[in-house]
């Protein structure tokens, strides 16, 4: 039996935030993290989806290439993944050559299988940009809700599914104008035929093993009947359709992503097929609900035309994170980045997946909100878990020396212990194979609780003057339970079982080899002892909630607020001329460039002043390619007072301008100028 487990290729076209992160990538990755500890056979599939057309809007917006979009946010994103402690086996890119190769191919093995129906239709067309529109270029007025601001695929405000023919008043994203229908082709999958003749039944099959939120979603999608579905699209960034005398067409992003699993199995191993083609292999998709169809429905029907590919043997898709009782939304910056968070929370990766998982969106939509993060923090993760480790060790160290005492004779409350102890990781297991890991969390808090329940009745730092040898029962028994849950809670919490494991002085080890023997033997040295979580203070969590409500303006989205040129920062506070001419302003050239490590936001540059060579940290990287800043000159404002940031010092600033778009521009020299001139 081996496991190929993937989880949703993120668009590569903006950061992270905690509504992807609860939606597939925890849930996921605490999956392949038990199926590891199980010493099961597993590969982890992820990578960045970097076609579509969300790309091409986000590069024209910016004024740069859609590879330089793509190349952006792939760093961003898998750079996040991992410090947050996603365990990819591979985190892949669609842009990548293999990818378009297995894409191109699987395109064409079902052309000449003849699986697609060609035909000719009438689509939306940009006269004055001169190319056919996606319907993600394609806005107007939803008929189900009046949004104002549908796109032509979907409307984001009711969640309506639609068409760009059913908007109200449609017009183009380029132009603004109203586009025009002409004529193109494309190549359709015919769902319809597929579901007569077996997609239904299979689906059908699947009621009584997949989440009901699933299943339902599917059943519904078989009561209208499905129709063909377009494979391909009018537009130059993507995979090229792969038959001669179709230039401008390219692979429809549904149908090029999924195959991105294909492509990066394929880069990860050369056993590939094993996990793809092998009935004993199963494969599980993590997605969001937004994901189901394309998951349930359309890459199931691709893989048996194909022919050979084993089918998913569950898709169990979460609903939507809320975040303080609203919608998260990229457009109005209403989200918690994990780029920022991992920045504003350091070593605090295990606190955010415990708040998630723990009101992870299972079966309905659920709510993060900053207060019930601090809670979970503060009530559970340190007075409950971290509260339980800390006097286990606290006290064996005081009594006996850091090594584990000798277990003595068992009464009740080591007996009810015991059980405790002893149906714990049975009751994770459970609950893990079935998906359900907010229910998989619980139990391994429980666990915790019952081992501070049990220090709290027995107290034996009452107890150790007329009774060592019980103390010494005591906490033999609180170790085993540390011990256990340092197993129990890698999935959940890696780092925190790590940092438990070294203090425990023991290595990780399988499941199977860590539970149903002790442990801790008598004598064991322990490692050093330190707090496993501390507290996080009113004024942290007041500090994001403002951060958030500086988001809002008017309620208005971002998208809407930047369709005309923006709005002009007001004139500062009168100066005097004695003020400014103390800033030295000189010309210089940036002579080399790269990126700090853990700040997205900011590039260490080195600068010829013409007099000396200095650094300066400028928080520019998510504006520029590190190789096209190479020899610009730039202004400098030379004296400003050195600075360490990020353990860089940093000897000026650069001096920038942003334009209507709110992209910085540099401050330069009209033509070439000699370095350290002086700017008056």
């Amino acid at each position: 039996m081996r496991y190929l487990v993937t989880a949703a290729l993120p668009y590569a076209n903006g950061p992270l935030h905690i509504g992807h992160i609860a939606g597939c990538y925890l849930p996921s990755d605490i999956f392949v993290r038990y199926q590891r500890l199980m010493g099961r056979d597993v590969k982890y599939i992820c990578g960045s989806d970097e076609h579509g057309v969300p790309i091409t809007l986000r590069a024209r917006k910016e004024g740069i290439t859609p590879q330089q979009v793509v190349d952006t946010y792939h760093a961003m994103m898998r750079d996040s993944f991992k410090e947050f402690g996603i365990s990819f086996d591979i985190y892949h890119r669609t842009s990548d050559k293999i990818h378009h190769e297995t894409a191109s191919d699987f395109f064409t093995t079902l052309y000449n299988k003849g699986v697609f129906k060609e035909e000719e239709s009438e689509q939306y067309f940009d006269e004055e940009a001169n190319l056919f529109l996606a319907d993600r270029y394609i806005t107007g007025t939803c008929p189900n809700c009046s949004n104002p601001n549908a796109y032509g695929d979907q409307c984001e405000k009711c969640g309506k599914t639609l068409s760009p023919r059913e908007l109200i008043n449609p017009h183009s994203q380029l132009s603004g104008k109203a586009p025009v229908l002409r004529k193109t082709k494309h190549w359709y999958l015919p769902l319809d035929t597929m579901q007569q003749e077996w997609l239904q039944e299979w689906l059908l099959s699947k009621e009584d093993t997949w989440k009901k939120n699933v299943f339902g979603q599917c059943k519904s999608w078989l009561d209208q009947g499905l129709q063909p579905r377009a494979v391909t699209r009018d537009l130059d960034w993507g995979v090229p359709v792969p038959l001669p005398g179709n230039e401008g067409k390219v692979l429809y992003v549904w149908f090029d992503a999924p195959i991105g699993y294909i492509s990066a199995t394929k880069a990860l191993t050369a056993q590939w097929e094993d996990y793809w083609k092998k009935e004993d292999s199963k494969l599980i998709h993590f997605i969001g609900k937004d994901n189901i169809v394309f998951h349930c429905i359309i890459f199931p029907a691709m893989l048996k035309a194909h022919g050979n590919y084993v089918l998913p043997e569950n898709v169990p898709a979460n609903e939507f994170l809320n975040l303080e009782g609203d919608k998260i939304s990229t457009s109005r910056n209403w989200a918690v980045w994990l780029h920022e968070y991992l920045l504003d929370f350091p070593n605090k990766q295990d606190v955010l997946r415990y708040a998630l998982c723990a009101t992870a969106p299972e079966t309905k939509d659920n709510d993060f909100t900053w207060k019930d993060f601090q809670d979970r923090n503060n009530n559970e993760l340190v007075a409950v878990f971290g509260n339980f480790v800390n006097r286990t060790l606290v006290l064996t160290a005081k009594y006996f020396e850091n090594n584990v005492p000798a277990r003595g004779k068992l009464d009740d409350a080591e007996k009810t212990c015991l059980d405790a102890l002893t149906s714990a990781p049975k009751l994770v297991q459970e609950s893990i194979e079935r998906y359900r890991f907010r229910e998989a969390l619980s139990h391994v808090m429980d666990l915790a609780r019952a081992g501070n329940k049990y220090l709290a009745d027995t107290e034996p730092w009452k107890l150790y003057k007329t009774d060592p040898e019980k103390v010494a029962t005591i906490l033999n028994l609180a170790l085993e339970i540390t011990a256990t849950l340092s197993y129990l809670c890698e999935p959940f919490l890696p780092f925190t079982s790590q940092k438990l494991q070294a203090m425990l002085n023991i290595q990780p080890k399988s499941w199977t080899d860590a539970f149903g023997n002790e442990a801790l033997v008598a004598g064991h040295a322990l490692g050093e002892a330190s707090l496993l979580f501390d507290k996080i203070e009113d004024e942290e969590i007041s500090k994001q909630i403002q951060k958030l409500e500086a988001t809002k303006i008017n309620n208005t989205p971002v998208e809407e607020i930047s369709t005309g040129e923006k709005s002009l920062t007001p004139f500062k506070d009168v100066t005097t001329y004695d003020d400014f001419s103390k800033m030295d302003l000189r010309v210089a050239t940036i002579v080399a460039a790269e990126k700090v490590e853990k700040a997205d936001k900011l590039l260490k540059l080195t600068l010829d002043t013409g007099i000396d060579t200095r650094t300066v940290v400028s928080g520019i990287a998510l504006h520029f390619n590190v190789d096209e800043i190479i020899g610009k000159q730039v202004t400098l404002l030379a004296n400003l007072a050195p600075r360490k940031i990020r353990g860089i010092e940093s000897n000026g600033m650069i001096l920038m301008a942003e334009d209507g778009d709110g992209k910085l521009v540099f401050v330069q020299p009209a033509r070439a100028t000699k370095n350290g001139s002086t700017i008056a």
